[in-house]
């Protein structure tokens, strides 16, 4: 399988006449793109803003976050089993509109949604403060249930993702990515001498808007599977979740995810990359015993040596987590783990909720339970109030002055166990 990932950079967005791209530039026909979005029955009235980077704008709650992508040539399309037919992608070329992201928000769906500010050293925390964003406010009919209300905003932002990404369909790429590998014996045999590394990834999966979708299958319905990366970086991997901001995998860090990019740096230089295992996060034990056998099965199977675990959420994954670690070093295979930590404010409690002796080569993503001041921003897009609702926020945490405090649990992606942001912890 060969997926060649076209990254066309944009400089700049804004509303227009076409929605094209021309010089670095993507322009939008922002009543075009409401109109299309308005024709779920489910949605009352959708708004669109933009959000650049340096820009003195807060958006509250963050529901999800997407990167605009189009297929060009291949099987399958954008966001299968949601917006396109469910056929396997993976191969063939997809362009992405590089530098934009689509960000959902309007009338809160659970309480851990998130924050995204544009400037101030509270941008620090998150990635999204750096992309040109296209927020996408959605108030939805009244009496909608909260899980056709996720479905609802989900859906809206797939489509302004595929809407806006099939303005890169006839541009020519100013960076082309290639990615390639090919079965597992050949791949295994073409590096004889390299450690063998396969990646499991854990995808929150335990209901109650706690859900992640593969080819637009709710993860919980599944037993883990083996999957070709590509297939995750060409979009068959959706967030439907609700889960605190600080680490849950928005759709744009599945379609981007830096354990897959960095593996495939170091593929056939000092390790051997033989490919991915997607394993549920469950609720009850014997699930959590089903899935981690299961999944710890597999990567055996593909003759694993070593393997890097990640985590999507916190306390209950906890245990899937270190089950999926003590199951694998059990077989001899060594495990790395990524995670983020709750030690509590001052940083003195226990970091996980689970724990055992094996688990020794941790990486952590920072404490998520760190406190912020945030001072006020001259543009809210979207509903301050929901700050003191949010996961990481508290009754208290809205002053009058439109300043907030929250702990940095509230900062979508501030501690992303994939590593993709900016802090780090040490590995011990």
């Amino acid at each position: 399988m060969r997926l060649e990932l076209g990254r066309i950079t944009i400089k700049d967005v804004q509303f227009g006449e076409k929605t094209e791209v021309r010089d670095g530039k993507l322009s939008i026909n922002k009543a075009e793109l409401e109109g299309l979005l308005a024709e779920d029955p489910n949605i009352a009235s959708v708004e669109l803003d933009l959000a650049k980077p340096g820009d003195d704008v807060r958006i509250i709650p963050v529901k999800d976050v997407i990167e605009p992508r189009v297929k060009v040539e291949g099987p399958g399309g954008i966001f299968p089993g949601f917006i396109s037919k469910v056929d396997t992608v993976g191969s063939g070329r997809t362009h992405a509109l590089s530098g934009v992201a689509v960000v959902t928000t309007g009338k809160i769906v659970g309480f851990q949604e998130g924050i995204i500010d544009m400037t101030g050293p509270e941008a620090e925390y998150t990635p999204f403060s750096q992309t040109l964003n296209v927020v996408v406010k959605v108030t939805p009919v009244e009496d909608l249930s909260q899980h056709k209300h996720e479905y609802t905003v989900r859906m809206a932002g797939l489509k302004a993702a595929a809407y806006l990404g099939d303005a890169g369909r006839d541009i020519e790429p100013d960076k082309l990515e290639v990615y390639e590998l090919g079965a597992v014996p050949e791949t295994a045999a073409k590096y004889p001498g390299l450690p063998k590394v396969v990646y499991l990834y854990m995808l929150q999966s335990q209901g109650l808007l706690h859900d992640t979708y593969v080819y637009g299958v709710d993860a919980k319905k599944i037993i883990p599977s083996i999957m070709s990366p590509m297939e995750i970086m060409d979009g068959a991997i959706v967030s439907g979740n609700c889960v605190s901001a600080c680490d849950k995998n928005t759709t744009y860090h599945h379609q981007n995810n830096p354990v897959i990019s960095r593996l495939f740096a170091r593929h056939g230089k000092d390790l051997c990359f033989l490919g991915v295992v997607i394993s549920n996060e469950n609720v009850t034990l014997a699930d959590k015993e089903r899935s981690s056998s299961y999944a710890a099965k597999l990567v055996q199977m593909l003759g694993a040596d070593g393997a890097i675990i990640t985590e999507e959420g916190f306390g209950n994954p906890d245990t899937d987590l270190i089950m999926n670690c003590r199951k694998l070093e059990e077989m001899g295979i060594k495990t790395v783990l990524i995670t983020d930590e709750f030690a509590g404010r001052d940083g003195a409690s226990q970091s996980l909720a689970d724990a055992v002796p094996v688990a020794n080569a941790v990486v952590s993503a920072g404490n998520a339970n760190e406190v912020i001041e945030l001072p006020p921003r001259g543009k809210i897009i979207g509903d301050l109030k929901t700050v003191e609702v949010i996961a990481g926020g508290f009754a208290g945490s809205l002053n009058p002055d439109g300043s907030i405090k929250v702990e940095i649990q509230a900062l979508t992606g501030a501690t992303n166990e994939l590593g993709f942001g900016k802090l780090r912890g040490e590995g011990y």
